[in-house]
């Protein structure tokens, strides 16, 4: 058996080509276009090249963007202050909010996470849209597990009465992974079994799953012994890694070997990570249409 591809980047140039139409919709009734507001501290490469690839998705369905740099001596008061004032328009129209992740270790996440207003919050980290979620009424859904969960419904693969695992229960991905397929409707009401860095013998736990998915951020962590054979296997790291003086990316999942045992697997690169900046654009949209009275 060799496991067929979730294609998360075909998927990805799908959904943007849907926003397309979305936006020229949002401009010609509004008169401008959606906009989202990126913050960015410091100058970690990677945290730069994730807000690249956001800048240019936008650009390319029509989102304005803009991203502002803040240098990585900031503190939490004048970083918190900066996100008020983005969401009081001092920069122009924000209809979404971001602030790239993570932060630097002096700074406190929450507070200025819990800064973006719950109506900018694309992301979908602030309290009260994790609270929507958790009652089954989501408003804007983490980018990353909605765009899992649209994979695995493009795909045609059933969740329903199926055993997802999910290693990683971070609040990002894993947690809201876990509301969104336990869920009632389509692509939900699965029963989930969430792993974590407690969890024992976690091996005998993966040989279960029917879907696996993996957040963890460990390279190459499941092997094909960890996987039930013609299981569905969702690679969500991104990891990178040096080989013989080379760099690339990995996820956490062992694509060679577990390919040959599962069903369906996702790449890396390739797979969630273009799902991730299409749900964040597809929130943004959203976010515009709420805040103007469209929807």
């Amino acid at each position: 058996m060799t496991a067929q591809l979730l294609d998360g980047k075909s998927l990805a140039r799908t959904i943007e080509k849907t926003l397309r139409d979305e936006v020229e919709t949002f401009a010609k009734v509004r008169g401008r276009r959606p906009r989202l507001v990126v913050v960015l501290v410091g100058d970690v490469a990677a945290s730069g090249s994730y807000v690249k690839s956001k800048e240019s998705a936008a650009a390319r369905v029509g989102i304005d963007s803009e991203v502002i740099r803040v240098p990585v001596t900031t503190d939490t008061l004048r970083l918190v202050s900066l996100v008020q004032g983005i969401a009081q328009d001092t920069h122009g129209p924000a209809d979404g909010i971001l602030v790239q992740l993570p932060l630097p270790a002096h700074i406190d996440t929450l507070a200025v996470l819990d800064a973006v207003p719950a109506d900018r919050d694309v992301d979908g980290f602030h309290p009260e849209n994790a609270g929507l979620l958790s009652q089954g009424r989501p408003r804007f859904i983490p980018c990353t597990a909605a765009g899992v969960q649209r994979m695995l419904i493009d795909a045609g693969i059933e969740t329903a009465g199926k055993h997802v695992v999910i290693i990683g229960r971070s609040d990002i991905v894993g947690k809201p992974l876990a509301l969104l397929l336990s869920a009632r409707g389509i692509g939900g009401d699965a029963t989930v079994t969430l792993c974590h860095s407690r969890s024992a013998d976690l091996p005998h736990l993966t040989r279960q799953a029917d879907i696996l998915i993996a957040a963890v951020g460990h390279p190459n962590l499941i092997t094909a012994s960890m996987i039930k054979p013609g299981a569905v296997v969702v690679d969500v790291g991104i990891n990178r890694v040096e080989t013989d003086g080379t760099s690339r990316l990995v996820g956490d999942v062992d694509f060679t070997t577990v390919r040959e045992v599962a069903s369906w697997i996702s790449p890396v690169p390739g797979g969630v990570g273009p799902l991730t900046v299409a749900m964040l654009l597809a929130n943004t949209v959203l976010a515009a249409e709420l805040r103007l009275g469209q929807t």
